[in-house]
């Protein structure tokens, strides 16, 4: 490295370590240098914060939501300009919504960092245990992951959600935002290191990666010389299929959201009017919206219309097969690929299904195996809709806007995995901990 490189280097490292960036828009310098002093940073404070007490950690954890609520007029600033960039950049409202904060946004990011510190403490938590006939008695007990990187594009609420359960869990975090939302990010990582500073705690602990270059996702990806133990990918397909090919550690995929709501015959109708439109439009830039809706045939003559005719009215685009073009002019053609789009917009998909049997085989052909619901009032059906469907979230008579790591009492969450392996579903404070085996002997030695 020449000298030049290495004093920027120390000058991006006093950055990071100060909540992100130098007063200039981007850091500068060497990226590859860069990320490697973070990640070595990261992993010394790990250690730190995996043998801090509960009773430190949540100090931290409330002094940041403090702080997040202390400094809202910067960061609400900083998204003001966040948003003015997106905006002249042709961004379409549903990205406005995920990027947006306002006064009750924030407000409710801080409640959420302080709700994590209400959460049972996770680590050293006795799994499973056992005593073998020789009378060694074994534990496996709740540990921390180490350093987690968590890359996500337009959401800023994820920097202070994956902080706060990074730091619960006794993890270290490296944080990467997307570009569109990196001056908000970084106002709030600084609240975040605040208060790990008010309480005694590294503010390395949480690092926000302090440089919109995007070589810094492949340093990531490669492991920063064995310091990053995952990955959590955050964001559209682009972003998750780069993760998934390119990372040299493993990853927590949080693929995208081709949500369904199955209306069965036996579901209410009322009952299920308010569930697809809450499901589809509560908010429709968040990965558990509803983007297809399927109908029983059986009650197609009496529910198909209703719902079509109160999606339309609500500013819903449809797009429908034969069965659904035929009752509204308003509905266009649904095409093949239609089935199998997350929309993020005020737009669903609606097809008519010839049972049970076929709505679960669309949901496994075209699904995502993020969250799907079933409405009816047949509890055999919905038994078999849960069972059948290989999705992280399945719901029965409720809307699928439920995919969210507060509504399952975690407090927050770094996102919805939708793999199999280690975590599926929100990913919470558990989902961050590994275990280790803790045996206790009595001078047993192995014959």
């Amino acid at each position: 490295m020449t000298s030049e490189n290495a004093l920027r280097v120390v000058a991006n490292d006093d950055a990071a370590r100060n909540g992100g960036m130098t007063g200039k828009d981007d850091a500068t310098g060497d990226v590859a240098a860069l990320m490697l002093a973070l990640g070595r940073r990261a992993r010394c404070a790990a250690r730190r914060i995996a043998l801090a007490p509960d009773s430190q950690r949540n100090a931290a954890l409330r002094a940041m939501a403090a702080a997040l609520r202390d400094r809202a007029a910067s960061i609400l600033a900083a998204n003001a300009q966040d948003l003015a960039e997106a905006r002249a950049n042709g961004q379409n409202a549903a990205f406005i919504d995920r990027l947006l904060l306002d006064a009750g946004r924030l407000d409710g990011v801080a409640e959420a960092v302080a709700g994590v510190a209400d959460l049972a403490d996770p680590l050293g938590k006795v799994l499973a245990s056992w005593t073998q006939p020789n009378g060694l008695r074994f534990e496996r007990v709740a540990t921390p992951l180490g350093v987690i990187a968590v890359i996500f594009e337009s959401r800023p609420n994820v920097t202070a959600d994956a902080g706060a359960l990074c730091l619960k869990s006794g993890n270290a975090a490296i944080l990467r935002a997307g570009s569109d939302s990196f001056r908000t990010a970084t106002e709030i990582a600084a609240a975040l290191r605040q208060g790990l500073d008010a309480a005694g705690l590294p503010g390395d602990a949480i690092q926000l990666v302090p440089t919109r270059d995007r070589s810094a996702v492949g340093e990531i990806l490669k492991g920063l010389d064995g310091t990053v133990d995952v990955v959590v990918p955050r964001g559209g397909k682009s972003l998750v299929a780069r993760v998934q090919s390119d990372a040299r550690v493993p990853v927590f995929a949080h693929l995208d959201g081709n949500c369904h709501v199955y209306v069965h015959t036996a579901a209410d109708l009322a009952m299920a009017r308010e569930i697809v439109l809450n499901a589809k439009l509560r908010r429709i830039g968040v990965c558990g919206a509803a983007e297809t809706l399927l109908v029983d045939e059986a009650c197609a003559a009496t529910h198909l219309q209703p719902l079509v005719a109160a999606l339309l009215d609500a500013g819903c685009a449809v797009r429908g097969d034969a069965a659904t073009q035929a009752l509204d002019a308003r509905v266009t053609p649904a095409t093949e690929a239609d089935w199998a789009t997350e929309y993020l917009d005020r737009i669903i998909a609606v097809k008519v299904v010839a049972g049970l049997d076929a709505a679960i085989d669309h949901v496994e052909r075209y699904g995502s195996h993020h969250t799907d619901a079933i409405v009816t009032d047949d509890a055999a059906a919905a038994a078999r809709f849960l069972a059948e469907v290989d999705s992280a979230i399945v719901l029965h008579n409720a809307s699928t806007q439920f995919a969210d790591g507060g509504e399952f009492g975690f407090g927050a969450e770094i996102g919805i995995a939708t793999g199999r392996m280690h975590a599926r579903g929100p990913v919470g404070v558990e989902q961050l901990c590994s275990f280790k085996y803790r045996v206790h002997g009595s001078g047993q030695i192995r014959p």
